[in-house]
């Protein structure tokens, strides 16, 4: 069975064991904004292959470059940023191409 990374699947004690961190840091980083598990009708957090992919990041942000929450928060925005300004560079070269030859 193939899964999609935004599938969420992992309950949030398994999530902090897969990531290394306790429980109560993902509630935290969720009340700062830097994850948004989805949420069953009980109100349990799920976590998907990507929320544990962007913990690893916030860990790594923190523990190895010893960034800070606020600067964290910083970085993981620019990096969204980014990634969707290369989209949008990519889409613009594709349509930039199909008017050249169209004009050829």
């Amino acid at each position: 069975m193939i899964f999609d990374d935004n599938e969420p699947c992992y309950v949030i004690s398994i999530a902090a064991r897969m990531v290394g961190l306790h429980a109560q840091s993902l509630r935290y980083y969720e009340k700062m904004g830097l994850i948004e598990p989805a949420r069953s009708q009980g109100r349990v957090r799920f976590y998907s292959q990507r929320d544990i992919e962007r913990l690893r990041q916030i860990k790594t942000l923190m523990n190895d470059l010893g960034i800070n929450l606020a600067g964290v928060e910083v970085v993981l925005r620019l990096t969204e940023k980014i990634s969707e300004l290369e989209r949008q560079i990519e889409e613009l070269q594709l349509e930039l191409s199909r008017y050249r030859q169209a004009q050829a």
